[in-house]
């Protein structure tokens, strides 16, 4: 019996100091809830960037210069009376 116990508790406190979640697993745990809060700010800014562009597209706030500018960039567009000057980018 002193043997089996000895045995059980050898496998225990192996498992509790080299585990998955074991004392020395501790940090590489850190490690990866510092990773996660990390990504979910960054998430949290995209969120808050979605929002405030659909904001802008809700029909109680909705700007209509925003809407023409959006639909004459995705269509490629100008009107007649317009004018547009072509810029070098090495200028």
């Amino acid at each position: 019996m002193p043997l089996i116990t000895a045995a059980f508790l050898g496998y225990f406190g192996y498992h509790a100091f080299h585990g998955y979640y074991g004392i020395i697993s501790r940090e590489r745990l850190a490690a990866e809830a510092a990773m996660l809060s990390e990504q979910l700010e960054k998430l949290k800014q995209e969120h808050a960037r979605y929002e405030r562009r659909v904001e802008m597209l809700r029909s109680d706030s909705l700007d209509a210069d925003l809407v023409d500018i959006a639909a004459r960039q995705a269509l490629n567009r100008i009107r007649a009376d317009e004018v547009v000057l072509k810029v070098d980018d090495s200028q």
